[in-house]
C-alpha cells in the first residue's frame, strides 16, 4: 500500500534526520525502532504519529500510543498537541487498561468496577494479621514486591513454586507462611471488592480475551499501536498488548535493549530483541546519532556497553547547533514550541564526528564516604560559580540512603539540592497553596500584565522578587514559588491571567513539574528519562555498583545497565568517583570492575595519591 503524502506533512519530515525521517515514514506494518540514548526517539515517533495524521494515513481517534510512566505519557500528548495530532491518546498501559475496565465492567459484570488499591502495604499488613504472620514493615515491602513480579510475570502455580523453592520467601518467612499471607491478602481483596495495580491488567485481558463482544469493540476503536521504551515491557503487558492487536501487524515499538533496568519488575527486553523473529518482515530502523552528549561521553558508554546483546553503537553528532536542535529537552514545554522548526535533514547528513572540545570525564578516588561527598561538593560550587545553572547539574547514586551525607555537603558549600523522588512538586505545601491562591484570583483580575497578576499573588503567600541568603527550609520554599513565577517567561504571548491558571492546574495533575533551581540528587533508577548538562556518579564501588545482593552474570549486566544510563544522562560533563573507606564496610572497598572498562583516567583527590598506592588507571 502507498503511503498518502500531502504538502502540508512536509516539515514534519524535514524536521528529521535520514533515520529518523526513516522511521516516520515506515507508517504502517511492524516497525521496531532500536533507538540509543540520546538519539531523539521521543522526536522520531511523534514525528511519525503527527505524519500519519497529516497524510491521512491514521484516523487520531484510532491510534495508541503505550508508554510507562505518567510524565513520559504526558510529554507525548504535549508533542503532539504541538504537532497537530491532539487527537490520538497517549497514555501509559495501566491507564489505558484501566479505562477500558471501567467502560466494559458495568456490561459484561454488572455495577461499577472495584475500586483500585493505591498502596499495598497497609492491606498486607491486615492480612498478616488475619494469616497469623508476624512480619515487619520491610517484609511487608519485600512482599509487596514478590506479589507484583508474580502477576505482571504471568508465573503460573507450577513455575512460580520452582522460583520460590530457588529464591525463598521474602524476609524471614517460610514458604507457607508467605503463601498463607498472599491468600489472606487476595481474600481480602475480594472482600472489599478491589483490584490492585497489577490486577487492572490481568482483569483487562481476561475480559477482552473471555468475551467476543469486548474483543471486538476495542479492537475497532483502535489500529495503530506505537509503544515507546519497548524493552520495558513485562509479560503482562505485552500479553494484554497482543490482545488489542488481535493478530493485526500495525504496531511500532522503540526501545534499548541496553537501557533495560527494570527486570526485578518483570521488564524483559527479549521482546524488542525477537521482534523480527515474531513479526516476519518487520521494519528495523537503528538511531545511533547521540545528539546529547559529547563524544568523550559516548565514547565511556560505548566501551561500557562493548559486545552486549542487542547495544547499540552511538556515534556524536557533528557540531554543538545540530546537537540543540534535535536534542530531546526535559522541559515539555520547551519541546512542543521548536519541534517544527528543527535544522532540515539536508543539514544533518556525513558522518558523525566528534563535538567542541570539552572536559574528558574522569574517576576521582576519595579516602571515604565524607571526604567523597564533600569532594563532590566543591566541585559543584566551583561549576556554579563558573557560571553552571544549579539545575543543570545531577549527583547520581545508586541507592536513596547516599542522598542524605550529599545533601550535607551541598548544604555546606551553599548549594540548594533536590531529592528526585522525594515529595514531588506539586505536593508540596506552599506550592498547593500558590496554585490554590492563583486559580482563586484569576476569577476576578483582568486586563493586567500578566507577571504583574501572577507576582502579586506569589507576593502574598511569602514570595519577593530577592532570594533569601544560603540553603535550608526557607530558600527551598522561595526557589518552589519562584518556579512558578517564572513560568511566566514560557507563557506565549497573549497568555491571559486565567489560562496561565488553567495551564498550571493543567501541569499539577500531569506532575509537569517545573524547573527548579537546585542541584538534583537522584538514584540512577529514578535519573532515567531525564538528562541535564553535567553529571556526577558516586559510590562506585564493588558492594554498591553492583550492588552487594547482584548475584549471576543476568544481575550483574543489569547493574551494568543502570551506570550506562547514568553515564548517558550527561551532556557536556560527566564525573564519577569513588572512596576507599565507609559504607559500612570494614577495611578498604574494591573500585568497581565497571571503572576498569570505561577508559577514563584515575585521579586521587585531597591527598588520595592513588598513583602512589599502586592503583590501576582504566586502560586509555
Amino acid at each position: 500500500m502507498v503511503d498518502v503524502v500531502t504538502a502540508a506533512s512536509d516539515p514534519l519530515l524535514d524536521a528529521l534526520d535520514d533515520e529518523q525521517r526513516v522511521a516516520a515514514e515506515a507508517l504502517l506494518g511492524p516497525v521496531c525502532v532500536l533507538a540509543g540514548a540520546g538519539t531523539g526517539k521521543t522526536r522520531a515517533i511523534t514525528h511519525r504519529i503527527a505524519y500519519g495524521v497529516a497524510s491521512g494515513a491514521y484516523d487520531p481517534a484510532r491510534v495508541m500510543a503505550l508508554t510507562f510512566t505518567s510524565r513520559a505519557a504526558a510529554e507525548l500528548r504535549a508533542r503532539l498537541r504541538a504537532l497537530g495530532a491532539g487527537g490520538v491518546q497517549a497514555r501509559t498501559f495501566h491507564a489505558a487498561a484501566l479505562a477500558q475496565l471501567n467502560h466494559f465492567w458495568p456490561i459484561v459484570v454488572g455495577g461499577s468496577a472495584p475500586r483500585v488499591l493505591e498502596f499495598k502495604g497497609r492491606l498486607l499488613g491486615q492480612a498478616a494479621e488475619r494469616a497469623r504472620v508476624r512480619v515487619d514493615a520491610a517484609t511487608l515491602r519485600d512482599v509487596a514486591a514478590e506479589i507484583e513480579w508474580r502477576k505482571v510475570s504471568v508465573s503460573g502455580p507450577e513455575t512460580y513454586a520452582v522460583r520460590l523453592a530457588a529464591r525463598g520467601a521474602p524476609g524471614n518467612l517460610t514458604a507457607e507462611q508467605f503463601l498463607a499471607l498472599v491468600d489472606a491478602y487476595e481474600s481480602l481483596k475480594d472482600e472489599r471488592r478491589m483490584l490492585d495495580f497489577e490486577d487492572v491488567l490481568l482483569a483487562t485481558a481476561g475480559m477482552i480475551e473471555s468475551e467476543a463482544s469486548v474483543a471486538m469493540h476495542v479492537r475497532e476503536s483502535y489500529r495503530h499501536f506505537i509503544v515507546d521504551e519497548y524493552q520495558d515491557v513485562s509479560p503482562a503487558q505485552q500479553q494484554l498488548l497482543d490482545l488489542w492487536l488481535g493478530g493485526r501487524r500495525d504496531l511500532c515499538v522503540v526501545g534499548d535493549a541496553s537501557q533495560t533496568i527494570y527486570s526485578f519488575a518483570g521488564a524483559s527486553a527479549d521482546y524488542l530483541l525477537d521482534f523480527e523473529r515474531r513479526f516476519e518482515g518487520a521494519t528495523v530502523v537503528r538511531l545511533e546519532r547521540n545528539y546529547r552528549s559529547t563524544a568523550p561521553i559516548i565514547d565511556v558508554a560505548n566501551r561500557l556497553m562493548r559486545g552486549r546483546a542487542g547495544a547499540l553503537r552511538l556515534e556524536a553528532v557533528t557540531d554543538e547547533a545540530e546537537a540543540d536542535a534535535a536534542s530531546t529537552p526535559s522541559p515539555v514545554a520547551a519541546t512542543a514550541s521548536r519541534t517544527v522548526s528543527a535544522a532540515p535533514t539536508a543539514a544533518r547528513t556525513g558522518s558523525a564526528a566528534s563535538r567542541a572540545a570539552s572536559a574528558e570525564p574522569a574517576i576521582t578516588e576519595y579516602a571515604d564516604d565524607l571526604a567523597e561527598a564533600r569532594g563532590v561538593a566543591t566541585r559543584v560550587r566551583a561549576r556554579i560559580d563558573a557560571g553552571a545553572a544549579p539545575e543543570s547539574i545531577a549527583v547520581l547514586m545508586r541507592v536513596n540512603s547516599q542522598s542524605a551525607i550529599l545533601e550535607r555537603a551541598l548544604e555546606e558549600v551553599g548549594v540548594a539540592s533536590r531529592v528526585r523522588g522525594a515529595a514531588r512538586f506539586f505536593d508540596q505545601p506552599e506550592v498547593r497553596e500558590a496554585v490554590h491562591a492563583l486559580r482563586a484570583a484569576a476569577l476576578t483580575i483582568a486586563d493586567e500584565p500578566l507577571f504583574k497578576s501572577v507576582s502579586d499573588v506569589l507576593r502574598a503567600i511569602g514570595w519577593s522578587a530577592q532570594a533569601p541568603e544560603g540553603p535550608g527550609a526557607v530558600r527551598a520554599r522561595w526557589e518552589s514559588l519562584n518556579a512558578i513565577a517564572r513560568l511566566v517567561d514560557d507563557a506565549p504571548p497573549g497568555t491571559t491571567f486565567r489560562a496561565f491558571a488553567d495551564e498550571l492546574r493543567a501541569r499539577a495533575e500531569a506532575q509537569h513539574e517545573p524547573t527548579v533551581a537546585a542541584v538534583t540528587l537522584a538514584t540512577l533508577h529514578s535519573a532515567k528519562g531525564l538528562e541535564w548538562n553535567e553529571v556526577f556518579i558516586v559510590g562506585l564501588t564493588e558492594g554498591m555498583l553492583p550492588i552487594a545482593y547482584a548475584k549471576g552474570l543476568d544481575a550483574i549486566d543489569e547493574e551494568r545497565r543502570l551506570l550506562y544510563v547514568g553515564i548517558t544522562r550527561a551532556r557536556r560533563r560527566l564525573e564519577l568517583s569513588w572512596p576507599r573507606q565507609g559504607g559500612g564496610y570494614r577495611g578498604e572497598r574494591e573500585p568497581s570492575r565497571f571503572l576498569q572498562e570505561l577508559g577514563t583516567r584515575t585521579r586521587g583527590a585531597a591527598g588520595a595519591a592513588s598513583a602512589a598506592r599502586g592503583r590501576r588507571d582504566a586502560p586509555a
